[in-house]
């Protein structure tokens, strides 16, 4: 393993950290499958009551790293595999059985929003800036957004952020119900933390069963959410047309 996805304990909570923090956590292949790794033990680990979800340096995680598109782009059962990989996470992160509580720090970007999204409560700290970046390159965005976000801040507002791709801080998207709370940045791992606590603290049964019921009462037909953004995806990745464009970055 390259270490880059940290995993740490303390009494029943389960810290998973993104670490490439000289990349601002940008996600590769080789980050997806050890973050799946991680996630994955700790939804099955009877001893963990609940998951936090962060980023080691500046930054949560400013989405694909567009350095690797060339190896993401090379073959399309490879393209579809990387997506795959990608909508992985968020079945962890949305169909798994524990509670997950986002610390979410400087930049969430594609990918690193979505996983943002994807978390049961996510606290921003006050310098969060997030937006979607995938239709200016070709590509199109993942984590079963398309499906979770209209349902969280509107049908309009969500065309709004994808489609334009501008930036949004986090008053914004405490505004718009995205976030859960806003603290300054020296205080979002602390109340990360003390949240994931009290959950943990819960009867393990009951909490599972809210998710598992919030879930499947307001996430309807996710999985095939995930399969049509996947299709979306790796079309985009392979056009020709978003080479060009990520040529340019």
């Amino acid at each position: 393993m390259a270490n880059t996805v940290l995993v740490s304990r303390n009494n029943s909570v389960c810290t998973v950290t993104l670490n490439r923090p000289e990349r601002l956590n940008a996600l590769n292949s080789t980050l997806l499958e050890e973050l799946r790794v991680a996630l994955e033990g700790a939804n099955r680990d009877e001893s963990v009551g609940a998951i936090v979800l962060t980023g080691t340096g500046s930054s949560f995680c400013s989405g694909d790293d567009l350095k690797e598109f060339d190896e993401q782009s090379s073959d399309p059962k490879l393209t579809h595999k990387f997506v795959e990989s990608i909508q992985d996470i968020t079945r962890q992160l949305v169909l798994g059985e524990k509670v997950v509580v986002g610390a979410i720090r400087g930049w969430a970007v594609g990918g690193g929003l979505e996983w943002a999204i994807n978390c049961d409560l996510a606290v921003f700290s006050e310098n969060a800036q997030c937006f979607f970046p995938e239709l200016k390159w070709g590509m199109f965005p993942t984590g079963g957004v398309t499906s979770l976000l209209p349902k969280m801040i509107g049908l309009i507002r969500t065309k709004e952020l994808m489609l334009l791709g501008e930036t949004f801080d986090a008053n914004d998207a405490l505004a718009m119900g995205l976030a859960w709370k806003v603290v300054p940045d020296d205080e979002v791992l602390e109340m990360a933390h003390e949240t994931a606590e009290k959950i943990a603290a819960l009867p393990r049964t009951a909490v599972r069963d809210l998710k598992g019921v919030l879930n499947q009462v307001n996430i309807i037909e996710l999985e095939k959410t995930l399969d049509l953004e996947t299709e979306a995806t790796v079309r985009g990745i392979l056009d020709p047309e978003t080479k060009r464009r990520v040529g340019k970055f």
